[in-house]
């Protein structure tokens, strides 16, 4: 596997078959670890679909598994990057972390993704 990043957040690696394996650890690594299996079962269960899928979730060893959204994106337009994070919106989800790190991009269909949902929130329903 290849290590792609390696903070004092997160490992996240890259498996040969495409899948990614990230593991939290640090200061709030278990609620990090939480919330990123929440916002990204919630983008799944709306449809989202330029964000990773989850594939497996581990609370123990504060590790998850997903599918990978292609590759990192060196350069983009502001008021481009701004136009991505502001789609999630309509899943409800507000990204908290709005950085070009977080920009990956996928060839297959030429569409840029977002990952990294550890400090990204749910926005209430109203109504």
């Amino acid at each position: 596997m290849e290590k792609v990043k390696d903070t004092l957040r997160s490992t996240v690696r890259l498996s040969y078959d495409g899948r990614v394996f990230k593991a939290y650890h640090g200061p709030d690594a278990k609620q990090r670890f939480e919330n990123e299996v929440r916002v990204l079962r919630h983008l799944a269960d709306h449809g989202c679909t330029f964000v990773p899928k989850l594939l497996e979730a581990d609370p123990e060893e504060l590790s998850i598994v997903t599918t990978n959204c292609g590759s990192r994106v060196e350069h983009l337009d502001a008021d481009r990057q701004t136009e991505l994070f502001a789609e999630l919106d309509r899943y409800g989800v507000h990204h908290e972390d709005i950085d070009i790190r977080n920009v990956t991009y996928r060839p297959q269909d030429g569409r840029f993704c977002l990952v990294d949902f550890e400090l990204a929130t749910i926005k209430p329903e109203i109504g």
